[in-house]
């Protein structure tokens, strides 16, 4: 038997069971004084660059670049180490036990790392001190002090999430007898999707804080001008675009994975997502203004201040325990109070150095009441409103529980009521606001120019309404909006190709600047979103019904066949697998295999929908449980344009790409470049 530990032993984590070295256990423990050292270190970034801008001393606003470099490389070594001790599964630790499973297969071990409070947390401060990084290798434009305040902000939320793990969330707890195996991730993380969605979430909403420290940085500074609009566009462009790929992703795997059939149920969780999202989309869209124009500079500020702000509000949500969710990490009130403490001093403290710099961020250009910063200004309201929309049906249960001792649900109608209408709005202004000139323009002009794409989308929404019958104006109006948007942007892009033969302005548009083309690509994405939402709203067909081995029924059209349900083990569930068959006519179309499966160590069933892709409809099956007097409760729905919605996401992900690689907006670019001459510039 192995002697007994001293306490001054357990200090240094080098030596284990019989004072033999382990270099498992060495790494793991590395990793827990790795992220010691970066909470030390995020202390000194927060403290030492401020007072040097402050002062005026170069050397130690000098301090902040190493700083943030070494943080992000201590945060780096930690979150590797906790990933290690999941991938050997090392049950000493207590998250792992928790989350994981030898049985469990390679890509769910690693995705298990972040599919907890604790190591999710992890994953949030590495991806912070991630913009810390890149603010610090790739600003060397930015004047000395207001790069020293950038990363001495970013810094100091570092410092308040770092205590918080520390203090309430370690992810290197340590068991004093390990089990031998442990009790698994919940199965419904247990999926390629949901690998994957939670890192691209937290580039995007984690992103939104290095805007928060622009902004703070700026109203320090007191310096709020058509620079700073330039610099901060790149940041707010790169969260937003990770932001939509994180958003889409989780679209997608609550599509095929939770077996109900929809992509959106305005869940809590989901809702802390989209309010960044659509804060940043306003935020981005009032950037241009105040780098173009010098306009709406205090607007802008708020918008960072508050889309980071709502970050920390989905934070809450998520951690808290205070509102209900499948999708919730945590349920500890302690916990959701330090989230409270962190949100409130920070907006507090933006919000009251925002009001009293007030006077530093007077507009210098003026514009019409129609024109591209009025029509920018309109895409801002209808955003920011859409936005706290979303935020009241969220927490409205919580303040009806606390104020009137009321059990409130808020659900798809209400938000559905509430949120579309904005929407459609929002549609239709882009493309007339979008050819706009900035300053001064005349709308007459603007919607001459669009009366080729207005009648296009006019017609194809009166083809469709005069096609079907007894059906909903959701349809059509849907494809109004989305052809409407589509062909606007293209519409947009043959406009800057300015005048004369077609040939040359074919030449002049593969000329073009890329945020140009990316901004059409991204309304376009938004146009095919709308519509794909909308078809498959409008012209969805549901069948529920008991069916028996071999009996084939019919639904919208196709033959639907159960030839068999076997009992399937796999790599750690064990299955209920239907085979079936879908058949047009005489045709067969797809076999297709729904599960119900049980996990035996979480002792959680999931639900594993069989879907036929297309690129007009999806023919989703599930297969539900047995029946007392035979047969097997089976769920079928014919959804068209199901794919759209994706579709429409990654056009909008790549225009934010496109957009983000112009050399003009690049985050090491010294100067906004000239355009071209034959080119209109960017908006």
């Amino acid at each position: 038997m192995c002697p007994p530990v001293a306490p001054w032993r357990r200090l240094w984590p080098l030596a284990l069971a019989c004072n033999r070295p382990n270099i498992g256990a060495m790494i793991v423990e590395l990793g827990h004084f790795a992220l010691i050292l970066a909470f030390a270190v995020a202390i000194a970034q927060t403290v030492i660059p401020l007072i040097g801008a402050h002062k005026g001393w170069p050397g130690w606003m000098s301090v902040a670049e190493p700083a943030a470099s070494l943080q992000f490389l201590l945060l780096c070594y930690s979150f590797v180490a906790l990933t290690y001790a999941f991938v050997t599964s090392d049950f000493s630790v207590g998250l792992v036990v928790a989350n994981s499973h030898t049985a469990k297969p390679m890509l769910y071990k690693i995705s298990g790392v972040w599919g907890n409070h604790e190591g999710s947390m992890l994953l949030w401060v590495l991806i912070l001190a991630l913009f810390g990084a890149m603010a610090a290798w790739f600003g060397g434009n930015l004047p000395p002090s207001l790069r020293a305040r950038v990363l001495g902000v970013q810094a100091s939320i570092s410092v308040a999430f770092l205590a918080f793990i520390l203090f309430t969330s370690n992810p290197f707890e340590r068991l004093q007898i390990p089990p031998f195996d442990g009790r698994d991730l919940n199965p419904l993380l247990q999926d390629p999707g949901l690998a994957f969605h939670p890192p691209f979430l937290y580039l995007g909403y984690v992103g939104l804080s290095i805007c928060f420290s622009f902004a703070v940085a700026a109203l320090l500074e007191g310096r709020v001008d058509a620079a700073w609009g330039r610099w901060v566009r790149p940041w707010t462009l790169a969260a937003w675009l990770f932001l939509s790929i994180g958003i889409g992703l989780g679209s997608w795997w609550a599509y095929y994975e939770l077996g109900w059939g929809g992509f959106w149920f305005w869940d809590p969780v989901e809702n802390a997502s989209f309010m960044p999202w659509l804060i940043a989309a306003a935020l981005l869209h009032s950037a241009i203004v105040v780098e173009k124009r010098e306009s709406l500079k205090s607007w802008t500020i708020l918008l960072a201040i508050m889309a980071f702000g709502f970050s920390l509000i989905g934070t809450f949500i998520v951690r808290s325990g205070v509102i209900t969710s499948v999708h919730a990490f945590a349920n500890d009130p302690e916990r959701g109070v330090f989230i409270l403490a962190i949100l409130a001093v920070f907006m507090g403290g933006a919000l009251t150095l925002f009001a009293a710099r007030a006077g530093v961020m007077q507009a210098k250009g003026v514009f019409g009441m129609v024109s591209r910063e009025s029509a920018l200004v309109f895409n801002n309201i209808l955003l920011a409103v859409a936005a706290i929309v979303v935020f009241f049906g969220t927490i409205w249960p919580l303040v009806a529980e606390l104020a009137l001792g009321r059990k409130l649900s808020v659900g798809p109608p209400f938000f559905n009521m509430a949120f579309t209408p904005f929407m459609v709005v929002l549609a239709l202004i882009l493309p007339v606001g979008a050819i706009l000139p900035w300053k001064r323009a005349r709308l007459g002009r603007a919607l001459k120019q669009l009366r080729v794409p207005f009648a296009l989308a006019l017609s194809l929404a009166a083809l469709v309404w005069a096609m079907q019958t007894g059906r909903s104006a959701l349809g059509p109006v849907g494809l109004f909006l989305g052809t409407w948007l589509v062909a606007g942007a293209a519409t947009d892009l043959w406009i800057r190709s300015g005048r004369g033969a077609i040939g040359a302005r074919l030449g002049r548009l593969m000329r073009l600047p890329r945020a140009d083309w990316g901004k059409a690509v991204a309304h376009a994405g938004l146009g095919v979103a709308i519509f794909g939402i909308a078809g498959l709203l409008a012209w969805e067909v549901e069948d529920i019904r008991v069916a028996d081995i071999g009996e084939r029924f019919e639904v919208a059209g196709y033959g639907i066949q159960l030839d068999a349900v076997d009992r399937v083990n796999g790599p750690n569930y064990l299955s209920t697998m239907a085979t079936m068959t879908v058949w047009r006519g005489d045709r067969q179309v797809a076999q297709l295999h729904p599960e119900k499966r049980i996990y035996p160590v979480a002792g959680m069933p999931t639900t594993e929908a069989g879907i036929d892709n297309g690129f007009l409809r999806d023919i989703y099956l599930v297969i539900g449980d047995p029946q007392e007097n035979g047969g097997w409760a089976v769920r079928t729905y014919i959804k068209p344009f199901a794919n759209w919605i994706w579709a429409g996401t990654i056009i909008m992900a790549l225009g934010g790409l496109l957009s983000l690689s112009d050399r003009r907006y690049r985050m090491a670019a010294g100067a906004a470049r000239q355009p071209k001459a034959d080119a209109v510039p960017a908006e």
